[in-house]
């Protein structure tokens, strides 16, 4: 006679693990989806602050090249929210419409420098500047 053999129910294999770009890591990608955050704050306002915060969440933790761009970006945000303010002061003076067009234009130039130079590896030369 045969033996009768205890089959335990065989579970499958876990699925094999998928390489895909960590978006919330410090890194290129990541700095990307800041620039164009900002971007996209000129229709939906609130994504400004979602890419300031993923800047600051990251700032300290990737290479130093990279290091220059998250600068780049939160002082970009912080001066834009200061230049905006000026604006809507001085919109009464009729000045303001001016410089918040003004400010639109120096936010979108400081945003794509960023893209370009984080696409071609570069780094931010003056980081802290006020300026483009």
């Amino acid at each position: 006679m045969t033996e009768p053999t205890s089959q335990m129910p065989q579970t499958p294999p876990p699925p094999p693990t998928r390489r895909t770009d960590n978006w919330m890591d410090p890194g290129k990608l990541n700095v990307q989806i800041i620039y164009v955050l900002y971007l996209a704050s000129f229709v939906i306002g609130i994504t400004a602050v979602v890419g300031v915060v993923f800047a600051y969440l990251n700032r300290g933790k990737s290479e130093p090249w990279l290091e220059t761009h998250y600068t780049w970006a939160i002082r970009t945000f912080w001066i834009g929210i200061l230049y905006v303010a000026i604006s809507v002061v001085l919109t009464l003076a009729l000045v303001g419409v001016i410089l918040a067009i003004a400010t639109a234009v120096w936010v979108i130039v400081r945003c794509v420098i960023g893209l370009q130079r984080v696409s071609n590896d570069q780094p931010i030369e003056k980081p802290e500047s006020w300026l483009i």
